[in-house]
């Protein structure tokens, strides 16, 4: 039996907008994970009181990042969904950041997403049209959110919705190579 979400490609096929399936929604301190050998979602940790995640997080199925798991995604949503929401999404754009653990230091860029569907089109195109604050601010989260795991996250540069899809080319292709069909 497939594992579930495998057979859910990186791509919608009819829009080609990016899938990405929700595994904590925004405003959640309980932090989930899908567990790929039970097929089911667990419950990863529970954020510090006052932490919570500003907008529902997720990742593409069908990539691989550089730390072995899916691509992570924040979509900027204003209303959470649930864990296991597929959503087509637009991307606009990549936190650029390098994050230190047990002293060891890798990339670990953070894509930023917006909901589209066919009755509701992305209003944001470019991670820019944010502004500075409200990029601050989703920094400062992953900032904090590391720091209660004892890793240092460090965001080093914002880049456009060109360097998404270039990250994203490459989690796909790093999949098929492991996981060739």
């Amino acid at each position: 039996m497939p594992a579930p979400f495998e057979s859910i490609p990186p791509r919608d096929d009819a829009s080609g907008l990016v899938n990405v399936i929700i595994d904590t929604p925004r405003g959640s301190r309980n932090k989930f994970k899908f567990d790929e050998r039970l097929g089911c979602f667990r419950l990863s940790r529970i954020l510090p009181l006052g932490h919570s995640f500003p907008y529902d997080f997720g990742s593409i199925p069908g990539t691989r990042a550089d730390d072995g798991d899916a691509l992570d995604v924040l979509v900027l949503i204003d209303e959470p969904t649930f864990p296991g929401c597929l959503m087509t999404v637009r991307l606009v754009g990549v936190l650029v950041a390098r994050q230190t653990e047990k002293g060891e230091t890798i990339q670990n860029d953070r894509l930023v997403a917006v909901p589209q569907t066919p009755a509701n089109n992305a209003t944001i195109q470019e991670l820019d049209e944010l502004g500075s604050e409200r990029l601050a601010q989703i920094e400062h989260f992953f900032v904090a959110y590391n720091l209660a795991q004892g890793r240092r996250f460090q965001p080093i540069d914002r880049t456009g919705p060109e360097r998404a899809e270039a990250l994203l080319d490459t989690a796909i292709a790093k999949h098929r190579s492991t996981h060739p069909h």
